[in-house]
């Protein structure tokens, strides 16, 4: 059975649309940008997610705690994070089609066409020279300059007609309240979920009695006014985090980063995605953000690059601290077996759950040639696909249709299921294959007789005849013993 992997993200785009995974936003209207909605496949598919990584942080950590947030939060919590005053994007403008472009990226666009050309020395003179900008003052002159000098030209219109690189805020901005007038009545849609779970700090301390070390999970929307090129669900302006932000003493931070990093890493495996698309990525010094002590990024092998799916992060005890600093209120933790007070250091691990869907539809996905057809299959794990079991009846014949649904019955208190009589069974095996469904389950007339279905294997076609009765526990198997291939 011969077999092609992805090789392009349209083929993503395309699937996730026919199958009822991902839509673009406001279609109908003719869409908005970076913003989607997700299917009845999909959203099944990020509730099982969400479910997994929620589990794997509060139920199998007795020291970790869930929290949820609010969107909005008091603007003094923007300043104290630092996201008023540094949350920027340096920005430039085509004059001539008034597109806005991020300045960085198009000189990483630009070094990227050398290399196609084979101008690799030049590409590398000029990657020396987007190294250094971000580790010195003067970024936006420096980008300006840089764009001039190589007379990079605008992607769309082809024009040299540039305006100067400027700061741009990427938090949304609105206003407060039914009398709201002015920008002192100005409050933010929350560019990360992370604040919500530091101004709760004391109150989750307080309440659920967590010692140092302790960790709050937290799943929630975050808003960020990006330029975003085509790249699907993996950067949005509407998007979703799942974040946990770990409390240690400081002195213990570097071995609980390392021990969160190793976890994190292993937990994408376990979602079943092959191990040769995932690296890590440490940043290196003078590229640390503000905040960070160290930082690296679990990366996955998507069709536009090796990419970050997740973050982990020291920030020492930068939040804590801004936060006192801001509130006037102590964030201070007293431990009393060693009689001492700190400001806990906080170890953070961050993670996109847009990101997370993409990567499990890429690594699924594959193209198979049986019997001179191409097969379409998303190979996920069971655990994550959104129909668990696809029941069909041979024939629209009522008592065929009368067991399928008495299965159907059976089966949905445990599963999500989905009854199918239309069309041919391979057809009906092509429709569950495209969708990730792991089994269908054909009630035929010799069933009846004797109490039996005939179960078929999503990823190897496989078939075999299971009576009824044991059904869920074959497939409960199934699921347990599964691997990436």
């Amino acid at each position: 059975m011969a077999e092609s992997r992805l090789d392009n993200l349209d083929k993503i785009v395309s699937l996730s649309k026919a199958r009822g995974y991902i839509y673009q936003s406001s279609e109908i209207y003719g869409g908005l940008a970076a913003v989607y909605d997700y299917g009845p496949l999909g959203s099944e598919l990020k509730k099982n997610i969400r479910d997994h990584w929620w589990a794997a942080m509060t139920r199998k950590h007795d020291n970790v705690v869930g929290l949820d947030a609010a969107i909005f939060m008091h603007p003094k919590t923007w300043e104290a994070s630092g996201h008023v005053e540094g949350f920027n994007d340096p920005m430039i403008d085509d004059k001539q089609s008034k597109k806005r472009y991020r300045a960085d990226m198009l000189i990483e666009q630009h070094i990227l066409k050398l290399r196609d050309k084979g101008k690799d020395e030049e590409a590398d003179r000029l990657q020396g020279q987007l190294d250094t900008t971000g580790s010195r003052k003067g970024l936006c002159e420096d980008l300006h300059d840089i764009i001039i000098s190589e007379e990079i030209r605008a992607p769309e219109s082809g024009a040299f007609d540039w305006t100067d690189v400027r700061q741009f805020n990427l938090m949304f901005k609105t206003h407060y309240g039914a009398t709201s007038s002015g920008d002192d009545d100005a409050i933010y849609l929350r560019p990360e979920t992370a604040q919500g779970i530091f101004v709760n700090y004391k109150n989750v301390m307080d309440t659920a009695r967590v010692q140092v070390p302790f960790g709050i999970a937290q799943i929630g929307k975050a808003f960020r006014n990006e330029v975003v090129a085509r790249q699907f669900v993996f950067r949005m302006r509407e998007f979703e985090q799942m974040e946990m932000q770990y409390f240690v003493k400081p002195g213990d931070d570097e071995e609980q980063y390392s021990a969160w990093l190793d976890k994190r890493l292993q937990w994408h495996k376990d979602i079943g995605i092959r191990e040769e698309n995932l690296r890590v990525a440490p940043h290196p010094d003078d590229k640390l953000a503000h905040y960070a002590l160290a930082a690296a990024d679990i990366q996955y092998h998507y069709p536009i690059g090796w990419q970050e799916v997740e973050g982990i992060h020291n920030r020492t005890d930068f939040d804590l601290s801004r936060h006192q600093e801001y509130s006037g209120k102590k964030m201070e933790y007293f431990d009393q077996q060693e009689q001492e007070r700190y400001i806990p250091y906080v170890i953070e691990t961050s993670v996109g759950l847009d990101r997370v869907s993409l990567m499990v539809l890429c690594d699924a996905y594959r193209e198979e040639e049986v019997d001179g057809d191409t097969r379409t299959v998303l190979k996920m794990h069971p655990k994550l696909a959104p129909t668990k079991v696809g029941i069909f009846p041979l024939m629209k014949k009522p008592e065929l249709q009368e067991l399928a649904h008495k299965i159907e019955g059976d089966l949905n208190d445990q599963f999500m299921v989905r009854y199918d009589e239309s069309g041919s069974i391979g057809k009906r095996y092509r429709r569950q294959d495209e969708a990730g469904t792991p089994f269908c389950v054909t009630v035929d007339f010799e069933g009846l007789e004797d109490n039996t279905v005939t179960i078929r294997y999503r990823d190897d076609m496989a078939q075999e005849r299971v009576s009824v009765d044991q059904l869920e526990n074959v497939i409960r198997d199934r699921m347990k013993s599964w691997k990436p291939e």
